[in-house]
């Protein structure tokens, strides 16, 4: 009885295994790789899965996102840049595949607010405007988006910090996405799902 149990059990594990797309199992690689720090190795599965899934934003917008976010920690103004080019190339086939996907609008407002970053002087006039229009329209799509919502309130709270303005409205909004984050349900096991770390460090620095 035991062996045959077992023997159901592998069954049914090799079933379950079969039973993923080529998709699945590299999007389910090139996330581990990336959640263990490997960048370089989970840009370079996620552009192998691009290469094939032409019509899926999610590659490319990994891609953008790994490379944005390192941009923001970067200290050598020429690897911030490589690291930003990088990102609005992959961002520039999600920004075609999906236009009014409100992740996706987060995320080129996330490369242009990294710019600003890089260049306060050259682009902070040049892409303000433009962030707070991604922004917005992403609101509009996705008004309980956590990443909007956060990602929106955290920009603006560093405008009003930088022009001496009232932050309580905005740390009203990076609390309240600490909400919304615990109860976002992503519409597939791939879809973006980061973000509430840092809602809830921001939401510290607000007291």
């Amino acid at each position: 009885m035991v062996k045959l149990i077992t023997t159901v059990a592998l069954v049914l594990v090799s079933f379950v295994a079969s039973a993923q797309t080529q998709f699945e199992k590299g999007m389910g690689s090139a996330l581990k790789l990336w959640g263990e720090g490997k960048n370089t190795e989970a840009v370079a599965q996620f552009e192998r899965i691009a290469s094939v899934e032409k019509t899926n934003w999610l590659p490319n917008y990994y891609i953008a996102a790994i490379n944005t976010f390192q941009a923001f920690g970067e200290k050598d103004k020429a690897k911030m840049k490589t690291l930003l080019e990088a990102a609005q190339k992959a961002q520039d086939e999600i920004n075609t595949l999906a236009p009014d996907n409100a992740e996706v609008l987060v995320m080129q407002a996330m490369i242009h607010t990294a710019w600003i970053v890089y260049d306060p002087m050259t682009n902070g006039q040049r892409l303000y405007g433009d962030v707070l229009s991604l922004y917005g329209k992403a609101e509009k799509i996705a008004p309980e988006n956590p990443r909007v919502v956060f990602n929106k309130a955290d920009f603006e709270k560093g405008g009003a910090e930088y022009f001496g303005g009232d932050t309580a409205p905005m740390c009203e909004k990076i609390k309240a996405s600490i909400n919304l984050f615990a109860n976002f349900k992503p519409e597939t096991p791939f879809h973006p799902t980061w973000g509430i770390e840092r809602a809830k460090q921001e939401a510290e620095s607000c007291k």
